[in-house]
């Protein structure tokens, strides 16, 4: 019995998964980015008045 090879998974750093791991990042940081500007500009309204 031969041994098969492992099929090679694609590592992150192929160029055709750029754009999909970019809109990826994009879809995490964009809300984080509000909500973290969100929470500074309601904690900014607590403690002001």
């Amino acid at each position: 019995m031969e041994p098969t090879a492992a099929p090679s998974s694609p590592s992150p750093r192929e160029p055709g998964r750029r754009p999909l791991i970019a809109f990826s990042w994009l879809w995490v940081v964009i809300p984080l980015g509000y909500g973290l500007y969100e929470l500074v500009r309601k904690a900014a309204q607590l403690f002001t008045g």
